[in-house]
């Protein structure tokens, strides 16, 4: 499935940020007694320790239709599912991030020439227009990071950006914590919270230095 903001195509599957998975087998997602295969995801662990927890930013399920639909309900309730690695003798508990249900978005397909179906979920903070200042990076390779994290800046700080900048920009939010990786596996995805206020700071200070101009160097 493609997301319209920020489509994918499995990544390049490099960093921590997004891998491919390797010759394992595919994570499995159950919940509700449904469970399904996961082709990709993103998540965090929960900021509270106590809970044990992971926060799924993103994730891709393969199954069938009913098992896909039924697992959607469930996560976007705030369920709790198991997320397991059997090749790897790993499980975890897991949810989606607590953005609230309207927030989330399904999109679902059937499988060319299968029986099953894909269903991605999305959070409303990988959309390039949602009203928000924080925002879900879901580049389709690393090159293409920095293009993807200046159109989604550009639109959320009162700054005038210039598109040639968008190499300093992106290595000054990984820098500054402003772009964080999210663990993750057939895709790449950051989180990012951009401080204006600093952001101008540092870009009046390279810009008076000389250091960039609007070619970007």
């Amino acid at each position: 499935m493609v997301n319209p903001d920020t489509p994918r195509d499995g990544g390049d599957g490099g960093g921590t940020a997004g891998a491919k998975p390797g010759a394992t087998a595919l994570p499995i997602l159950q919940a509700g007694g449904f469970t399904a295969t996961v082709d990709a995801f993103a998540w965090e662990a929960d900021p509270d320790p106590a809970a044990r927890r992971m926060r799924l930013w993103f994730v891709s399920l393969l199954g069938p239709q009913q098992a896909v639909r039924a697992l959607w309900a469930r996560l976007v309730k705030g369920e709790l599912a198991t997320f397991s690695r059997e090749a790897l003798g790993q499980v975890h508990f897991c949810a989606l991030a607590p953005e609230g249900p309207r927030t989330w978005r399904a999109f679902s397909a059937a499988l060319p020439g299968a029986s099953g179906h894909q269903l991605v979920l999305l959070p409303e903070a990988a959309r390039h227009t949602a009203s928000r200042d924080d925002f879900l990076l879901l580049p389709r390779t690393t090159e293409e990071a920095p293009l993807l994290h200046v159109r989604f800046l550009d639109r959320r700080v009162d700054l005038p950006l210039h598109a040639g900048w968008r190499d300093w920009l992106w290595q000054r939010a990984l820098r500054a914590g402003e772009a964080v990786p999210l663990e993750a596996e057939g895709i790449l995805a950051y989180r990012c919270a951009p401080q204006p206020e600093a952001l101008a700071a540092e870009l009046s200070a390279v810009v008076a230095a000389g250091a960039l101009g609007v070619d970007g160097g």
